[in-house]
Formats: structure tokens, C-alpha cells, sequence
């Protein structure tokens, strides 16, 4: 029987991915170009390939390279290099989404030691689930929230509700026509996260959903889990959500 809630992850392959999230001593595989291989596209210092430790069972796994530069962060990028990223990422992932091989696509970028990544190299992930749709996991309410700019076809908001807690922000897209002010919106959240947020932020996480028509992608700050959501399934808020808006609106906006 097949199982449409869980993935299965292979331990031991995962076990020999390199590591440089971290001061590991690793060697960086995605500085190394010209030893890569399974590579599907290319623009510019864009790369897209087949992840080669595809850890996760009945499903299609690739990497989006960003960048030539492993100490480059989308965060400061310029708006140039940062449109080209998003349009390519997100076409990538409508064309995978199209081609009716999966129940659902994933695509997300980890971003720090507590993202969930082990590749310090900026880097995006695109994988097709066989098997699973991820969308009737995703709140509804968590997509919404308080305003803190919008623009034609465009809003970037902080949640009320969120799905893990404390803080998520989602930039929503109703018209692909306005991806690159989508990706603007993106870049101001993780500036604000690296340097005006808590000295202490490090991480992020991108996670791009396509749920009734509409294209959200939530931005989330990585800390260590809250124990109240890991053994309780508890989110919290925070009781500071109205000044970090008034916060982002005044330095950004």
C-alpha cells in the first residue's frame, strides 16, 4: 500500500552528504563545477542539476545553484541577480508541477545552521513527490495576515496564524506578470532577518506553495523548534508581531 503521508529517508546515504553549513573542513561539491554532473540547465552562474544524494524515496530531487559565490546570500543580492533567481526557480518548479509525473512539488531554500540544510553554498531545492500532496498540510490561515506592504497583484504580510510560531511572513502572487516585485518582498524579509531581527538569526527558510491559484512563499526564521510544537503541536505568537511591522515598514518601506 502506498503511503501518502510520509517520506522515507535513507539514513545512510544522507550520512555521507558533505557538510559546510558548519565549519566542518568539507569540501564545497557546488564550487566545484566542472565535477558536477546531471545538470539539466544552466544560465549564467544559475545551475540546476539532479541532487546526487537524492536521500528521499519515490521522488524526483534537484538543486538550484545560485550562485558562483559560496559566501553570497540572496539577501544581498543585486535586484538584477535576485529577479533572475526567482524567475528561474520559479519556472523550474511550474515546469515540474506541469509535467503530471507528481502529486506535488516541493521547492524550498534552506539558509543557515538551523535551516535544515548542510550545504553552506546558496542553494534552492526542487523535488517531485510521487506519492504525497502537500497542500492539505499547509494552514490556510497561516497564508494570511497583517499587511505590511502590498503592491499590484503583490502582498507581504505577517501571519496571526502561524503553522510552527513565532514569526512567518508570506508574500503572496496572484499574477506572474509581478514575480519580480514578489522577489523584492522576499529580499527585504531576509535582509530584515539577518540584520535588524535578533542578533542571534542566523537561519531562514523559504518554503513556495501554489494553493488555489495563488503563489505564496512563507519566510521563516530559524531558531532551535519550540518543545511546546515538537510535543504538543502548539504554535505560539508573538506578543511583538506589531512592532516588527512597523519595524520592516520603516527601514524598508
Amino acid at each position: 500500500m502506498v503511503d501518502k503521508k510520509h517520506l522515507s529517508f535513507d539514513s545512510i546515504l544522507g550520512g555521507t552528504k558533505p557538510i559546510t553549513v558548519i565549519n566542518s573542513g568539507d569540501i564545497c561539491p557546488f564550487c566545484h563545477r566542472d565535477q558536477l554532473e546531471g545538470i539539466l540547465a544552466e544560465e549564467g552562474p544559475i545551475l540546476f542539476l539532479v541532487n546526487k544524494y537524492p536521500v528521499l524515496q519515490d521522488t524526483y530531487q534537484t538543486v538550484l545553484i545560485e550562485t558562483y559565490d559560496c559566501d553570497a546570500e540572496l539577501s544581498t543580492y543585486s535586484r538584477e541577480h535576485l529577479h533572475k533567481v526567482i524567475r528561474f526557480g520559479v519556472e523550474k518548479w511550474q515546469e515540474m508541477m506541469q509535467s503530471g509525473q507528481f502529486a506535488s512539488v516541493l521547492f524550498y531554500k534552506n539558509h543557515g545552521p538551523y535551516s535544515g540544510g548542510t550545504i553552506r553554498h546558496p542553494h534552492m531545492q526542487i523535488v517531485g513527490l510521487k506519492n504525497i500532496d502537500y497542500t492539505p498540510n499547509i494552514s490556510r490561515q497561516s497564508l494570511h495576515g497583517e499587511i505590511i506592504d502590498c503592491d499590484t497583484g503583490v502582498e507581504l504580510n505577517l501571519t496571526r496564524e502561524p503553522q510552527v510560531g513565532f514569526y512567518e511572513f508570506n508574500v503572496r502572487l496572484e499574477n506572474l506578470q509581478y514575480i519580480d516585485r514578489m522577489a523584492d518582498y522576499i529580499q527585504i524579509v531576509t535582509h530584515y532577518l539577518l540584520h535588524y531581527f535578533n542578533k542571534h538569526c542566523k537561519s531562514y527558510n523559504l518554503f513556495f506553495y501554489q494553493i488555489d491559484g495563488i503563489i505564496t512563499v512563507k519566510i521563516m526564521p530559524r531558531f532551535i523548534t519550540s518543545p511546546l510544537f515538537i510535543g504538543y503541536g502548539i504554535p505560539q505568537v508573538s506578543c511583538q508581531a506589531r512592532q516588527v511591522v512597523k519595524e520592516i515598514q520603516k527601514i524598508y518601506l
